[in-house]
């Protein structure tokens, strides 16, 4: 049986996995009662994943004939005499508005119909939903006529079950230990509260309000059953020294105590400082990153020319690449793929800066770039310029555990990262 590749732009694609049987047709009967039949139907819409009375009735709405199709004996009809070209011109169409995805051109979708009844794509490879065009006669067909839900298999629910229940457990272990954490936690604060409290009853003198209660609860409570706390607010402190001390003298000690905390509130901590720091130095290499790719500086000169480590020049390259961006980073980074891939021509290492390049990037308050993760990483797959080891190793590595492990980019980045690792395991299957 002929094989061809499944879309027209990929038809020059030796090594596109997605194939389809070639349509063969056969022109049956005479007069009014002539017709087409689509002999090998069947396999074709196996191959696209779609019901083959989708595909035989698009025929029939695009051709304004009838059109039928027999679920029993597999026969596919359409009114008309329709050579073979003008059915597979019409299968193209069928194909990019009801099997490849909208975002990343892939054919592993699947047929969604939402609560409002809409039609919508989703990609098994980037996870972009695409909104099919409600205005097509086939949609009114596809509503009454939905398409069957893939049924995961027993081994399947079971990984996931496991999977649920290993992370419940991990929920589980994380709590307790945050609390034993914050009961000790509790029992060193009140150990030093009560030592701090013993050392002011022992040198500081009673507030009047506490001098009240006890001569209040005197004849009541015996004095080792009363807990003495001392008020250190500034205000309390004030209080203090006035009774202590004249008007005069109060006054000097009060601003002595108060000028060394407004020296320190001036002072920015080491931490802020080093942040500050880190910033200024990560905007001086994106612009000297820009400023080299005005001049045509080329991907090697470039990294080997800016004083940062590996990573924070390959970050500021990245960056720099996609100056002025907003949405759309895909179509723009395959604008760039020959500078990409002579960025890291020869070491196959690069290709985790890059990915870390992008994490980077991702997490720098881009929301659409957080969205589009998928059809990046897809992209620069789809031209070699990353490999499946390195996008999984990335991947595992970044949701294994830590601070970052929560970042809304793994979640985007999942559906790509499954469909990489099905379509491995597939291959090994075949």
């Amino acid at each position: 049986m002929a094989l061809q590749n499944i879309g027209a732009s990929n038809s020059d694609d030796a090594f596109y996995r997605y194939k389809m049987p070639k349509m063969i047709t056969k022109i049956e009967g005479r007069g009014n009662g002539i017709k087409t039949n689509i002999v090998n139907m069947v396999d074709v819409a196996k191959a696209l994943a779609r019901p083959a009375s989708y595909t035989t009735k698009f025929f029939g709405c695009e051709l304004g004939a009838q059109s039928k199709f027999d679920e029993k004996t597999g026969v596919s009809l359409v009114n008309g005499s329709h050579d073979t070209a003008k059915l597979a011109g019409l299968l193209e169409n069928f194909i990019k508005k009801y099997v490849q995805c909208y975002g990343c051109g892939n054919p592993e979708t699947e047929i969604l119909i939402t609560k409002t009844q809409m039609v919508q794509l989703k990609c098994a490879a980037c996870g972009f939903v695409s909104d099919v065009d409600m205005r097509d006669k086939l949609t009114s067909f596809i509503l009454k006529n939905p398409p069957e839900q893939k049924k995961s298999s027993k081994d399947k629910k079971a990984m996931r079950r496991a999977e649920k229940e290993r992370l419940k457990e991990g929920e589980l272990a994380d709590k307790v230990q945050k609390k034993t954490k914050e009961v000790k936690k509790s029992k060193a604060k009140t150990s030093t509260n009560k030592k701090g409290n013993v050392s002011d009853e022992d040198h500081g003198s009673p507030t009047v309000s506490q001098a009240g209660d006890k001569d209040n609860d005197s004849g009541e409570e015996d004095d080792d059953n009363v807990q003495w706390q001392t008020d250190t607010s500034a205000e309390a402190a004030r209080q203090r020294i006035q009774e202590q001390l004249s008007t005069v003298t109060a006054d000097m000690v009060m601003l002595s105590t108060e000028e060394p905390v407004k020296k320190v509130v001036k002072k920015d901590s080491p931490a802020v400082e080093k942040d500050n720091n880190d910033n200024m130095h990560k905007k001086s290499l994106v612009d000297m990153a820009k400023e080299n790719l005005k001049k045509g500086v080329g991907p090697k000169e470039m990294m080997s020319s800016m004083s940062g480590s590996p990573q924070e020049n390959m970050c500021a390259v990245y960056e720099a690449l996609l100056d002025g961006v907003e949405k759309g980073f895909a179509k723009q980074l395959l604008k760039k793929k020959n500078y990409l891939a002579a960025l890291i021509e020869g070491e196959d290492e690069s290709q985790l800066l890059l990915l870390q390049a992008i994490e980077d990037f991702c997490g720098k308050s881009n929301p659409n770039a957080v969205k589009e993760v998928a059809l990046v990483l897809k992209a620069l797959y789809d031209v070699d310029i990353l490999e499946e080891e390195y996008v999984v190793r990335w991947y595992e590595e970044g949701t294994s555990g830590g601070n970052k492990s929560s970042s809304p980019i793994w979640k985007n980045a999942k559906p790509f990262v499954d469909w990489l690792q099905s379509a491995e395991s597939e291959s090994e299957e075949e």
